[in-house]
């Protein structure tokens, strides 16, 4: 019987990239919703951008440049000690309140679960540590390895290497639909966290294999897909 192998990515759908919204309303005020969204876009951004240029930076360089452009764009002159403290808080990110109980639930039902993310495996095992995460996956795989980010399909590759799995006996589970592209068009079959759904999936023509509301769902639906296979 094989052996199906989960890939998590991290940011955005197990660690709740807006749980920095209270810290940031204490030095921002009513822009904290919009200045938190921006932040976490620049931040995917110029993680795109510097994979494209071959210019590599670590995931916590690009966080603290999309920072430093987020204060810039809404006028918020911040402290440098605010700012440090900003980060500090990104480093401990709380978890989705879905996160815990589902993945004991697979991980009870005996699938290989991976941790898979642009962050550095240090500041992911931290970050997942700090949730109470950390326990569940057999391994954290790092893009950092590569010099690269997510999509860029060599770290999809790398992923099925480091973990020891065939793309057709893996997924990737992600609310991010660039990385549900990414890992489908490396040949990994991807279930999409749609976690609102005011959220629209690229209209790129690459559907995702399996959507999902909670992660509460997976077990269910991953089990009714392997019967389908």
């Amino acid at each position: 019987m094989k052996t199906t192998t989960l890939a998590f990515d991290v940011y955005g759908t197990l660690i709740d990239t807006h749980g920095v919204v209270d810290a940031l309303r204490e030095r921002v005020g009513d822009q904290a919703q919009a200045f938190s969204q921006t932040w976490r876009d620049k931040q995917l951004e110029y993680s795109f951008r510097r994979g494209l240029m071959q210019l590599y930076e670590n995931f916590a360089v690009c966080t603290r440049d999309a920072l430093n452009y987020t204060c810039a764009y809404y006028q918020a002159d911040l402290s440098e000690a605010d700012r440090r403290a900003l980060l500090e808080h990104y480093r401990s990110l709380p978890a989705f309140e879905d996160a815990g109980t589902a993945l004991a639930r697979l991980r009870g039902a005996g699938y290989r679960l991976f941790a898979f993310s642009n962050g550095t495996a240090e500041a992911v095992s931290n970050l997942l540590s700090c949730a109470g995460l950390r326990d569940f996956f057999l391994g954290i795989v790092s893009v950092d390895d590569l010099k690269s980010f997510k999509p860029n399909p060599a770290v999809y590759s790398h992923f099925l290497r480091q973990a020891g799995a065939l793309g057709s006996d893996a997924w990737l589970i992600s609310s991010n639909p660039f990385d549900v592209i990414g890992a489908q068009a490396a040949g990994i079959r991807a279930a999409w966290v749609q976690r609102s759904r005011q959220t629209p999936f690229d209209p790129w023509g690459i559907e995702p294999s399996l959507r999902v509301e909670s992660l509460i769902d997976l077990s269910d639906q991953l089990q009714n897909q392997s019967g389908l296979d």
